[in-house]
């Protein structure tokens, strides 16, 4: 875990963000990432830099309150995608077994 990760998880010992409700943290998480939609919408990537920021710290809070390890978490998703393959569409990347010919 990096410095920044844990003075993000401090801050949130500091005030009793790791004990609460996993599910509500989830909700500021959804809004955390809606957030990043409405600052890509207006072109304003200071915003994105930014509220993709707060999307990290709401999902490290949310491993914190699952006791989940947040490397663990990245870890697990590289493995799960380090051999993927598939193609860009429309400017999306659709791995290969969802792709329909």
């Amino acid at each position: 875990m990096n410095v920044m990760d844990e003075s993000i998880k401090l801050w949130a010992t500091e005030r009793g963000l790791h004990k609460a409700d996993p599910q509500a943290q989830m909700l500021k998480v959804t809004e955390e990432v809606g957030e990043v939609a409405g600052a890509l919408a207006r072109n304003d990537i200071d915003a994105v830099k930014e509220e993709i920021g707060d999307v990290l710290v709401t999902l490290i809070i949310l491993s914190m309150q699952l006791n989940i390890n947040i490397d663990d978490c990245k870890r697990a998703a590289y493995m799960k995608i380090k051999h993927r393959k598939g193609k860009m569409i429309n400017g999306v990347y659709v791995k290969e077994e969802d792709l329909h010919d």
